[in-house]
């Protein structure tokens, strides 16, 4: 499915986004050792079985870029020309390897460029989930999204 053209996106708007995704141990082994990360609460077992937890944590950022990740196919996916921002990101829970993480997004606003009549601004309230409804992650983003008439 392509993505929605700025027009096509209505304030108050709720997706239940359909992927979702089992987060792995290599999931967040590669993450974090692609980012130079050396936390041991992510990547040490030992360290991490004598924490609170008793166990690693997935990478937060990993958890984010998921989250955002899972959305695009049914809102973004081209027709997005630049995120802008993030803010209000939270972490409520923690996410372990074997948990499987499902997103929803609400539309929050809507407006049009100031300065740029082919585009506008959207901000979205993205949230995940894991397997049991537990809030794991949530942010407030805004993407610059193109126009139908500048697409034609």
């Amino acid at each position: 499915m392509a993505g929605l053209y700025l027009e096509e996106f209505v304030v108050g708007h709720a997706f239940r986004h359909t992927l979702r995704k089992t987060v792995t141990e290599s999931d967040n082994m590669l993450f974090s050792v692609m980012t130079l990360n050396p936390q041991p609460l992510h990547i040490d077992f030992d360290f991490a079985a004598k924490s609170e937890w008793g166990k690693p944590l997935v990478n937060s950022l990993f958890t984010l870029g998921l989250m955002i990740g899972i959305s695009v196919n049914d809102i973004t996916v081209g027709t997005t020309i630049a995120n802008l921002g993030m803010k209000e990101t939270v972490f409520p829970h923690p996410v372990f390897h074997g948990d499987t993480i499902r997103v929803e997004t609400t539309v929050v606003s809507v407006r049009d460029s100031r300065s740029k009549p082919d585009r506008g601004i959207v901000e979205f309230e993205h949230r995940a989930y894991n397997q049991n409804d537990v809030l794991v992650a949530k942010c407030t983003r805004q993407a610059m999204m193109m126009k139908k008439k500048a697409a034609a």
